[in-house]
């Protein structure tokens, strides 16, 4: 009989891991909710968000290819990436599932500007000091309101693991 050397699993011990272990961090956690569903490309609709090409993106046209010899009608999707407004296109089946990015929309007060990042309040009063002034329309504009001294609400979106600020609205109180 031959022997072959030492087992792959051998050289290096398995160690068991307990919640007690100092090396495992804890402190932050994710609900597991994923970035993206599946959805069918037929049932996407134009305003509609859509992942095209690995970006988060606004469908801004759409239009269907007839049936054709091997049985797949085609789904041509045009979209507009919501943080970096760059076109992007697609085409896919009609009856192939297509990725759609889970959006969350938050409204903001807009405490101070420091070198370059918003000092934002939420609603429960809630600090967060880690946004930065977008580099467009909507980042000049912000910070044309803060120097004449408006008080406003941004709004800003949150997709696959990217936060940007997209609007602005005057506070409803005022």
């Amino acid at each position: 009989m031959r022997t072959f050397g030492p087992l792959f699993f051998s050289e290096a011990p398995l160690t068991h891991r307990t919640m007690s272990d100092p090396d495992l961090d804890f402190t932050v956690g994710e609900s597991g909710a994923s970035a993206t569903y599946p959805m069918q490309c037929s049932a996407l609709r134009k305003n509609g968000y859509v992942v095209l090409k690995g970006h988060p993106c606004k469908i801004v046209e759409m239009s269907t290819s007839k049936t054709g010899k091997h049985g797949h009608a085609k789904v041509n999707l045009v979209g507009i990436d919501i943080f970096t407004n760059k076109k992007h296109e697609d085409m896919c089946p009609s009856t192939h599932n297509m990725d759609v990015p889970s959006i969350k929309r938050l409204d903001y007060q807009l405490v101070n500007i420091n070198d370059g990042y918003m000092c934002l309040m939420s609603d429960t009063g809630d600090i967060r000091e880690d946004l930065r002034v977008p580099d467009s329309e909507i980042g000049r504009e912000i910070e044309g309101k803060f120097e004449a001294g408006d008080e406003f609400m941004v709004t800003v979106i949150a997709a696959m693991g990217e936060e940007c600020a997209v609007a602005t609205k005057v506070l409803a109180g005022k």
